[in-house]
């Protein structure tokens, strides 16, 4: 459940007084961008990458935003404040507000920037995932961008837990592994663990991200590698990543029983927390709590 006090631009309000505008295009339109960040002992994990990857997405899909990240920065860590919330999930939109017919009067801001925080969900100890054909589009020359427009996933996701599942692994449109509808996926047999490439269709998670360019382990390789549903069936290990999961090992696709017999997933968590655990330290920085 979201907390008391939400974000909106740089004032700190009630979420139940947050006001809002349909003529605010963006809202009913999902025109905007988002992330959902991580955040441990009051510091926003990898902010500056999830702010690099708003603002890739937020170029190919025209929505303003603000040019002082390093204040957006601040503004987040007082919405922490005044929730009382130094452990949490941390969910950053940015709204578009003008253009088209349905665009209201305007409020004087080409953008809205919104930020909400709640309890980190539990995802228990493994998952079970089914498949959903033609979930991705990777030549789409938005592949990869994390916009508002997000019901396709949200709609999939209630599907599988109807059919007695915890997600669904996305097919593109030649049938290759891309991702989950809020997670990417690893695969992993012996010493080598592998991930669908971007051109899969594959949004690029900041966890990814970090596995792939921050966390080293002895005897392990880590990958990009074209994969297919057989590919993940063989392997020895698969597990799924996100921003609130860490690397989550996946029991079962389908009716199938899979990734119960390596080691990989082991290492490599005990590393990335590790540097999760580094990052935290290094950015940590002695706060006056707000009192509301």
């Amino acid at each position: 459940m979201v907390h008391r006090f939400v974000l909106h631009n740089q004032d700190i309000c009630e979420a139940g007084e947050l006001s809002l505008s349909p003529g605010q295009v963006g809202l009913l339109s999902g025109w905007g961008v988002f992330s959902t960040l991580r955040v441990a002992d009051g510091v926003l994990f990898a902010f500056e990458r999830h702010w690099a990857r708003i603002a890739r997405d937020a170029a190919r899909l025209h929505v303003p935003i603000p040019d002082d990240p390093e204040g957006v920065r601040r503004n987040l860590v007082e919405l922490l404040d005044a929730n009382h919330t130094p452990n949490c999930t941390l969910r950053l939109v940015i709204v578009r507000n003008g253009g088209g017919i349905w665009a209201g009067p305007s409020n004087g801001r080409e953008s809205d920037v919104i930020a909400l925080t709640a309890d980190t969900k539990d995802w228990g100890s493994g998952v079970k995932l089914a498949y959903q054909a033609q979930g991705r589009h990777a030549a789409s020359p938005f592949a990869g961008a994390k916009m508002l427009s997000w019901a396709p996933n949200l709609t999939w996701a209630e599907e599988a837990h109807a059919r007695g599942f915890d997600e669904v692994i996305l097919l593109n449109e030649r049938g290759e592994v891309s991702e989950c509808t809020s997670a990417n996926i690893f695969a992993a047999t012996g010493g080598e663990v592998w991930t669908p490439p971007l051109s899969s269709g594959c949004l690029p998670g900041i966890t990814r991200e970090v596995i792939l360019e921050e966390v080293r382990v002895p005897g392990i390789r880590i990958l990009e590698k074209v994969l297919r549903p057989a590919d993940l069936e063989a392997a020895d290990e698969i597990f799924i990543t996100s921003t609130t999961r860490d690397l989550l090992p996946v029991r079962q696709i389908e009716d199938r029983q899979v990734g119960r017999r390596g080691t990989a997933r082991v290492a490599l968590q005990t590393a990335f927390s590790a540097f999760v655990d580094r990052y935290v330290a290094e950015h940590k920085q002695p706060r006056t709590v707000a009192s509301r």
